[in-house]
């Protein structure tokens, strides 16, 4: 569970109804159905307009990406690829076989399958680059989804601004309705700035983090395959791996000096 994330939002809210409060101001006066539901659920209509269904049944899986505090230890997975390349240069790859059945990484087993089985240096980049592509694609319809919601909340909530504005100004003679009206207007741009500045550009640049962190352990990955594959030495490989590490990433000795 991404705690961070969550303590964002909750700390964020706090601090949104901290103002109110603060201010001498009623919370119920910052409450209004209808607001919420222009914003909310036209916004969201407006996703279901402009996207595939299959992205929407995909939220729910969109949701826990966000929220899963998946780290990827690039030390660990270094150590790996630099293990498999010194078996390889001592047995041969063929001895890599039955270790990779204990490998998690669907990526990594899959290229270093490749290997093993003798595929050409040419088809084994081939493939591993157009998996990338592919998760890589896949990771921005996802992103894409995030932020154009991020774009109509907004939007929607200025089109409750311009209700509440037009039943305002039809309504001027009754002085009673001027409030009610006026409430419409200010709340729903109120709504609007708060679904997509406290939730959902949040949860579009985290994942856009958390996709650009796992293509980083993917190119790793990429590089160790085809190093062992053409037989690098492995000190040579473990120092060409630890340069995508950032200098305070790398062990004592790991890598270059930048």
């Amino acid at each position: 569970m991404d705690l961070a994330s969550i303590g964002g939002f909750v700390l964020g809210m706090g601090l949104i109804l901290w103002g109110i409060l603060f201010g001498g101001n009623a919370l119920v006066l910052y409450w209004d159905a209808p607001s919420l539901v222009i914003v909310v659920g036209g916004s969201f209509a407006g996703m279901l307009a402009m996207s595939p269904i299959s992205r929407i049944t995909a939220l729910g899986k969109l949701f826990g990406v966000f929220f899963n505090m998946q780290v990827f230890n690039k030390e660990e997975i270094i150590s790996q690829l630099v293990a498999f390349s010194e078996s390889a240069r001592k047995e041969g790859l063929l001895s890599l076989d039955d270790a990779l059945n204990d490998v998690e990484d669907d990526f990594l087993r899959g290229g270093m399958r490749l290997v093993v089985d003798g595929s050409d240096p040419d088809v084994i980049k081939s493939v591993l680059y157009s998996d990338l592509d592919k998760i890589e694609s896949r990771h921005q319809k996802g992103i894409d989804f995030f932020g154009n919601w991020g774009t109509l909340g907004p939007a929607f909530g200025m089109i409750g601004t311009l209700i509440g504005l037009i039943g305002m100004m039809a309504n001027l003679e009754d002085i009673s309705s001027v409030g009610k009206n006026m409430g419409v207007a200010l709340i729903t741009t109120f709504y609007g700035s708060i679904l997509a500045n406290l939730f959902l550009i949040p949860i579009q640049k985290k994942l856009e983090d958390k996709h650009q962190d796992e293509m980083l352990v993917k190119e790793i990955m990429v590089e160790g395959i085809l190093s062992i594959q053409a037989g690098d030495n492995p000190r040579i490989l473990e120092q060409k791996l630890y340069t995508f590490l950032a200098p305070d990433e790398r062990p004592a000795g790991g890598g270059g000096e930048e």
